[in-house]
């Protein structure tokens, strides 16, 4: 299998420490917000990593951290505390806020067929382990205190930005809005491990450590946690791209300060998905949820297909166009299928090895999606039994996750009223359709409402519209 590693810049055959067995380690969401859908990219894509690991014999630990304390918004350790600006926002502790949002995070991986890791881990669950590997990273003279923060001294490092051959002056402190110099640090690209002394006096967590009551920073829970799950070496690390600076950079500088030898092997990032106006984010233009995707009525593995279409390290660019046409996609092949379903035969072993090893071939080259959909279209075109398609897919779709046959099945299950529906009733549902592929959901929503007070109830389900009655 080769797979592209973002700390060499090129696609390698992926290798394990120890034979068939994978250390994964996935950075997890800061649980201040609803994940929007470009957060759950990378989970999907991540989630496809690991179960396309394991289909093809690797027993694998995957281990996912929960930031709940301690993720700053700038990449200085200035800004906002997005815990607390959460928890202000919402009139609620920080502990509140975190355990709504990780239910809430955990919920759309459900949506979306994601995978829940082997271990979570909150950063709040871990404070002993950090205070222990930063007293340790002091000891070796690879930290230092300074105005009452503990801070590591990225100029004991013989290399420091090892992702990209970044130029010094490129990321000096201060130079994007919103970004302040700290007067502690020895260097700009220090880092700090521990805070005793920050502008957030009203900070709620905090613990007592040999440098005084305070809270770690962000970077060092994801080192300690992989750590003390993983042991000392870890074959695959995950995460956005947005995490390569710095976090994952000063993942790699604490890790390998304090064990003395390298720390992990390889490095899996997903780029951004955007909007036409540019990354995705909380912050800005309409925010972009799977519960705001299903009120709009979109089923969620309908976005699972049309993130699948691209590959992960291409850009995405989300427009509810393109997830239209994806979810179109989708609802054909559920039908397909549910066809398939009704018919029959005998499995053509010759030939589903056959598609199986095309498939492999397309997921073996560093994780190519969108390939491995273009065989699954192959083999609903194949001149070949129903049997011999059904089982290329089901097998196929263990590592996709797109829910083919499932949803193939609910459809036949799920029979409804519409032939026995009036015209008038018909009607609106043609009108309420039309709405929607309008984008004028207001409108349908409206014709919902309508279609309700005549007796009969409308719903989105992952194989399209249907309609009962009441």
């Amino acid at each position: 299998m080769l797979l592209y590693n973002s700390l060499t810049r090129k696609k390698e055959e992926f290798q394990t420490i120890e034979p068939n067995k994978v250390k994964m380690y996935t950075c997890g969401p800061t649980v201040y917000h609803y994940a929007h859908i470009g957060n759950l990219r990378t989970y999907m894509m991540e989630d496809v990593l690991d179960r396309y690991l394991r289909y093809i014999g690797y027993d694998v630990l995957r281990v996912m951290n929960i930031t709940d304390v301690g993720h700053l918004t700038s990449d200085g350790d200035t800004g906002d505390d997005k815990m607390l600006k959460g928890a202000k926002r919402e009139h609620k502790t920080v502990m509140e806020i975190a355990k709504f949002y990780t239910d809430a995070f955990f919920e759309d991986c459900k949506k979306l067929n994601i995978r829940r890791p082997e271990v979570v881990q909150p950063a709040t669950g871990c404070i002993k382990e950090f205070i222990e590997t930063i007293q340790a990273l002091l000891d070796k003279g690879y930290a230092y205190e300074a105005g009452g923060n503990i801070y590591f001294d990225t100029s004991k490092l013989e290399q420091y930005y090892v992702f990209l051959d970044f130029k010094e002056e490129d990321l000096e402190v201060g130079v994007r809005e919103g970004v302040d110099a700290d007067e502690n640090k020895r260097n700009k690209a220090d880092f700090v491990l521990w805070f005793t002394k920050s502008k957030f006096d009203d900070q709620e967590l905090k613990w007592e450590s040999p440098w005084g009551i305070g809270y770690p920073g962000w970077h060092i829970e994801c080192s300690c946690i992989s750590m003390k799950y993983c042991g000392e070496t870890l074959d695959l690390h995950c995460g956005g791209i947005d995490n390569v600076f710095p976090h994952h950079t000063n993942e790699i500088a604490q890790s390998e300060a304090y064990l003395g030898h390298e720390w992990c092997k390889h490095w899996f990032h997903v780029l951004h998905l955007n909007t036409k106006s540019g990354k995705m984010s909380k912050s800005k233009g309409e925010f972009l949820t799977v519960s705001l995707l299903e009120s709009k009525g979109y089923a969620p593995l309908a976005y699972r297909f049309f993130c699948l279409q691209s590959h992960y390290r291409k850009s995405l660019v989300f427009t509810y166009e393109n997830l239209d046409n994806a979810a179109q996609a989708y609802q054909k092949l559920v039908a397909k299928v549910h066809t398939l379903l009704q018919e029959g035969g005998a499995v053509d072993n010759a030939k589903k090895d056959e598609f199986i090893a095309k498939f492999r071939e397309a997921m073996d080259n560093d994780l190519n999606t969108a390939q491995a959909v273009t065989v699954l279209y192959d083999v609903l075109k194949a001149d070949t039994t129903a049997a011999t398609k059904l089982a290329c897919i089901e097998e196929m779709d263990g590592v996709l996750s797109l829910g083919l046959v499932d949803a193939a099945k609910a459809m036949a299950d799920e029979k409804t009223d519409a032939e026995e529906a009036p015209a008038e009733v018909l009607a609106l549902v043609e009108e309420r359709k039309a709405a929607r592929q309008a984008k004028d959901f207001a409108k349908a929503d409206e014709i919902r409402a309508q279609i309700q007070a005549l007796g009969w109830e409308i719903r989105e389900t992952r194989q399209g519209t249907l309609l009962e009655k009441k």
